[in-house]
């Protein structure tokens, strides 16, 4: 990871420095996805700022039902104003045609509708970016950059560790939870996105998830799930009993051919970086 602003810090430190960030700022509007990154934020702007403070979620089908949900809920737990937008990334053939820079044209997106929520506030457009994405491929910074969205977790420092001990601090549902990024991130770049895949894709994590599975994802490559697990996890994976229901059940969604990759769960495998 590239040097963060103020190394020495910890994460109380970073927090009282974020809470500051925001205190300056006056009125934001934070994208917010319920997963533990831009929950921190909304929860930080939202004791500094009070109603000065907007959380917007972005729906669209890329975005699992179930994790509408629980952000919805955990919002609603802290007290947070909360707004939903509505994208439609899948109307762009420059986003369902899935090139490398998708993330990009769905950010594009995001951000066009946020943009309007930020006039109507008088409010400047934050998202949850941290430290460690400075150093990731993740086009969907261009876009921040393009419409001037703030990343105040990562302006002050914050990585995941950080994140997570805070979030923990105030008791957040999110604290633990495993990243989840969009849906069309478990499909391999050039292959079309399509609501069907989509609804697909989520059954099939619904089920591993079913299965006490935590942190995995299932990969789509046609007829093949690729089913990523963590390596503690692939044990029990290959257990008769759990075998059966993940094959079983990935086959009722539609699936030929299950696989399980020997090289475990990683973040961004079907990034360019990553080889795939």
């Amino acid at each position: 990871m590239a040097k963060r602003p103020f190394p020495d810090l910890d994460w109380p430190e970073r927090l009282e420095l974020l809470r500051a960030l925001l205190r300056g700022l006056g009125r934001v509007v934070v994208a917010y996805s319920g997963g533990v990154d831009s929950s921190l934020l909304l929860r930080v702007a939202h004791e500094v700022l009070g109603e000065r403070a907007l959380g917007a979620i972005g729906v669209s089908d890329t975005y699992a039902a179930g994790e509408l949900e629980s952000a919805r809920a955990q919002a609603a737990g802290f007290g947070a104003r909360l707004e939903t937008v509505t994208t439609g990334e899948l109307a762009d053939p420059r986003f369902r045609g899935n090139p490398t820079d998708r993330c990009y044209h769905c950010r594009s997106a995001l951000f066009a509708r946020l943009d309007e929520l930020a006039a109507r506030e008088g409010a400047v457009v934050l998202d949850g970016s941290i430290a460690e994405d400075l150093d990731d491929f993740r086009p969907g910074r261009w876009a921040g950059h393009e419409h001037g969205v703030r990343s105040p977790l990562a302006e002050v420092g914050f990585c995941k560790e950080d994140v997570r001990a805070a979030a923990a601090h105030y008791g957040l549902a999110s604290a633990a939870k495993p990243a989840s990024p969009c849906l069309a991130s478990r499909i391999p770049y050039g292959t079309e996105i399509t609501p069907a895949i989509l609804r697909r894709v989520e059954a099939a994590e619904s089920l591993v998830r079913s299965l006490g599975f935590g942190e995995f994802r299932v990969r789509h490559h046609g007829d093949v799930a690729r089913v990523e697990l963590t390596l503690a996890d692939l044990g029990r994976a290959l257990g008769p009993e759990v075998r059966g229901r993940l094959v079983d059940g990935l086959k009722a969604l539609g699936y030929r051919y299950i696989t399980i990759d020997l090289e475990g769960f990683r973040s961004g495998s079907m990034n360019p970086v990553g080889g795939v």
